[in-house]
């Protein structure tokens, strides 16, 4: 894999986390279907926990740990407030996003503005805050994605079934609404009939013209407050058959998830 995939993709995604508005209050009395494809969807976030569900929890932080097969490697405390998808991010580690920087950096955004500090001082550099804007969407997007697959302007489509190492599974193809014609983000889920949950997707990314060729996430989950949470996450390329290769994986872990931490919208503010 090329050394520009590691450098951009952090944790990959996802043009798509700025097509969708930030998730509303999903009612359960009466869904009307677009088809299949969409109900399977709507179990799924069932299965493990709607926007609602999140809400309630009002907040959540935890470590986030990025590893690519080089060995570089970045950690970060990652802090949420999920009405309004206010983002921090704390660096201790770094070697992949950058690297050049010494000590500790935060990212942050509280609703309406990006802002980037390093060593207690607020820097308008603008590839520093563009890696901003990007990560902070990201990141968030990542954790509550299986409930943003039920946001507005999402279609569906069943793609079939298939059998993967003595599982039964529901293929589901997913893109969203273009604004302005441009190309949008795909994915491509398997859902286990057994569990409704996703055990892996398939997914593009618009915004470094990974538009042919998809990407193959792996996901394990961990039960967190009530929730199922997709925390021990690995990817890397593969075909929109989900072949998978003898290349090396990305790794990605969540740990130390708590929620309803009592986070303050000032505190997503410059100080």
């Amino acid at each position: 894999m090329k050394n520009a995939l590691y450098l951009f993709l952090i944790p990959v995604i996802i043009s798509a986390c700025g097509q969708s508005k930030p998730s509303e209050k999903q009612e359960t009395p009466t869904v009307q279907f677009q088809n299949k494809g969409h109900e399977l969807i709507y179990g799924l976030v069932q299965k493990v926990g709607s926007y609602q569900d999140l809400l309630d929890r009002k907040d959540v932080v935890y470590t986030y740990t990025y590893q690519t097969p080089d060995g570089k490697t970045d950690v970060s405390t990652e802090k949420y407030i999920f009405d309004g998808e206010l983002s921090i991010g704390q660096y201790t580690q770094h070697e992949r996003t950058l690297p050049d920087l010494e000590g500790t950096f935060t990212q942050g955004y509280n609703g309406k503005e990006f802002w980037f500090q390093h060593d207690g001082a607020y820097l308008a550099n603008e590839e520093y805050l563009k890696r901003t804007r990007f990560n902070r969407k990201t990141n968030f997007y990542w954790f509550a994605m299986f409930q943003k697959l039920l946001d507005p302007g999402l279609n569906y489509e069943h793609l079939g079934e298939t059998n993967i190492e003595n599982s039964k599974y529901d293929i589901v193809k997913i893109t969203f609404n273009s604004e302005d014609g441009k190309p949008t983000d795909i994915y491509q889920v398997y859902i286990n009939q057994a569990t409704s949950l996703v055990d892996q997707f398939l997914f593009t990314v618009v915004d470094f013209n990974m538009i042919e060729t998809p990407l193959l996430m792996q996901v394990e989950y961990e039960e967190i407050d009530g929730l199922l949470i997709p925390s021990k996450r690995r990817y890397k390329k593969s075909t929109w058959d989900a072949e998978v290769t003898d290349a090396p994986w990305i790794l990605v872990n969540w740990s130390d998830i708590k929620f309803n931490n009592n986070l303050k919208r000032v505190e997503f503010d410059k100080k």
